[in-house]
């Protein structure tokens, strides 16, 4: 269903049933033709009639089935838009220098067997493993991570992950905007083929973190200038009779918004350990669907649960049911070049309109906590090396009065700008992904608004890939948004709205903002430099280019028979330390 002027949704905080029972209805018959295509995939894995969920006979074959909840917007770990459903296939085809320890999230050897550091923090020299293969067979030397640090840095590839490697990296950023072009400047070389050397521009203390994002991985040199420059985008190299990786698992066939099948790849460096024999993603957006089809056995895990099941699972005590802790904020991403958004005091009142404690309990229901900043405070925490404050709630009298408060400033504000009650503002759009929870939030926050100051917010959605593209182009007003961390630092959430940033779709920019992240990035003294994050997010907030809304938790369905899939902040699960129980 789109929402068009002449099709809007119930409004209300509290006539989501109607809207859930359509979602329901829409899901049952995407989750027929999902069984549909289970009973195929079952016969597939026995190759005869046996009347067995599939999840059990992949189980028994050692075939992990997730739904990934979306399409990727590409396979190249250079080229693909930095969001979940892109890391989660990253994490399963690509390596780096390291990785993640599953259970803690510390830096452990990947492609690098051993490290070290100077006394300055500012030089680090990693030894490759005499045994790194790609999964053609063809070796991994020193050459081919320089090929794959220029290649993200090129400027014709414009690569969306590229700014990760500005803020700590030697000449990195000059380099990605052209004002240099002599990449041996770049902070990158190579003594041999077996040690690379990493010069930052100032001691980086979540450089190794950072280091472990899939855009730090190696790509292959000789299949992709195969196909064309290095610097050439969108090429045939990732075609499945084309693709060459470096993780646990080689790409084996992939029906674009359907499915990507992946299979272990022999010639990874821990092979052996590797349990599972492959591991598939299916693109299933509708999430009474997903759910259909978990509990019909055809998926070991899923992208997420439908808001409204979260409460009765959790009722239920389902073993199924995961709320892990998640260092993630949704945030609304505000479009400052169109008018009236173009002024700060209408951003501002359109933050203080809502209520995110609704949103939290009424409406999204998963264990989220409301907040109007971006950051979430285990970041902050992992920066000064302390454990996270326990938040204080508002009693009901006091968050009534808090409100009353907010709605009147909001209401102020919104006069001040030339717009009072609402008059005279032009209807504006919202634009969200195709899913059953971001609908339910997209009428709660459009509600909120014309109750609380009188404006009317058309609601548009889009696929996800297409959502994607329409943030990146700009063409949007009001749009859902929401971020993952990378790293534990705050870096990993604020770097994402500096000048020139490759995804602040904002049109935003300060030059105090962006000085301020500069001096943090110099300062070696832990409290010093939360304190100059904390004074970027303030100008941030107070701006308003993007409204936070929420603190969320990962949320998902879990087969039991998953072993190895531990709670940690990043969500991160890497597959070659998960296991299946067949049950044998």
């Amino acid at each position: 269903m789109r929402f068009t002027p002449d099709n809007h949704p119930p409004r209300g905080l509290l006539r989501g049933e109607k809207i859930s029972a359509a979602a329901r209805a829409r899901g049952f018959l995407a989750a027929f033709a999902l069984g549909l295509a289970g009973t195929l995939t079952a016969a597939l894995f026995c190759g005869c009639g046996e009347n067995v969920p599939p999840a059990e006979l992949a189980a028994r074959a050692g075939v992990l089935l997730a739904n990934n909840g979306g399409e990727p917007s590409a396979l190249d770990p250079q080229f693909a838009q930095p969001g979940v459903i892109e890391n989660r296939i990253m994490l399963a085809l690509f390596e780096g220098l390291v990785t993640y320890d599953p259970r803690t999230l510390a830096p452990v050897p990947a492609i690098a067997e051993s490290w070290e550091t100077s006394a300055d923090g500012r030089t680090w020299t990693f030894r490759l493993r005499e045994d790194a293969k790609f999964s053609d067979g063809a070796p991994i030397t020193s050459a081919d991570f320089l090929f794959s640090f220029r290649r993200i840095l090129s400027p014709k590839l414009a690569s969306p992950c590229a700014s990760l490697f500005f803020a700590p990296v030697k000449n990195a950023r000059a380099f990605a905007k052209g004002e240099l072009t002599d990449f041996s400047q770049v902070g990158f070389s190579a003594p041999d083929a077996r040690t690379i050397v990493v010069e930052l521009e100032s001691p980086c203390p979540y450089f190794l973190s950072l280091a472990c994002h899939s855009s730090w991985s190696v790509v292959p040199a000789h299949a992709i200038l195969k196909f064309g420059a290095i610097d050439e985008r969108s090429t045939r190299w990732t075609r499945p009779e084309n693709f060459v990786g470096s993780g646990p698992f080689r790409l084996k066939s992939w029906r674009v918004a359907y499915r990507i099948e992946t299979e272990k790849n022999p010639f990874y460096r821990d092979a052996a350990r590797v349990a599972l024999s492959g591991v598939r993603f299916d693109a299933v957006e509708d999430q009474f669907a997903e759910e259909k089809a978990f509990n019909d056995g055809q998926y070991h895990v899923t992208n997420t649960v439908p808001p409204s099941r979260v409460p009765v699972l959790r009722a239920e005590a389902s073993p199924t049911l995961r709320l892990d802790p998640y260092l993630s904020t949704a945030f609304i991403r505000v479009n400052c070049a169109r008018p009236p958004l173009a002024d700060p005091r209408v951003r501002r009142a359109l933050s203080l309109a809502l209520d995110r404690r609704a949103l939290a309990e009424r409406v999204m229901r998963g264990g989220e906590t409301p907040t109007a900043t971006l950051v979430p405070e285990a970041a902050y925490a992992a920066c000064a090396g302390t454990a996270p404050a326990a938040p204080e709630e508002a009693s009901p009298a006091e968050y009534a009065a808090t409100r009353e408060r907010e709605i009147a400033e909001a209401r102020r504000l919104l006069a001040e700008a030339g717009f009072p009650g609402g008059a005279g503002f032009p209807e504006i759009s919202y634009l969200f992904n195709t899913s059953d929870g971001a609908q339910f939030f997209a009428q709660a926050i459009q509600e909120m608004w014309r109750k609380n100051l009188g404006v009317r917010v058309e609601l548009r959605n889009q696929e996800y890939k297409v959502y994607r593209t329409s943030l990146a182009r700009g063409d949007y007003e009001l749009a859902r948004s929401a971020w993952s961390g990378d790293y534990l630092d705050p870096t990993t959430f604020l770097e994402l709205f500096v000048s020139g940033g490759h995804i602040n779709w904002t049109n935003w920019n300060d030059a105090r903002y962006d000085a301020l992240l500069a001096a943090a990035a110099r300062e070696r003294v832990p409290a010093a430099r939360e304190r100059l994050l904390r004074d970027a997010e303030a100008i941030l907030i107070d701006a308003a280019p993007i409204i936070p809304t929420l603190h969320s938790r990962s949320k998902f369905l879990l087969d039991p028979r998953v072993r190895g899939w531990h709670p940690n902040l990043l969500d991160i699960h890497p597959y070659n330390a998960v296991t299946l129980d067949s049950g044998n």
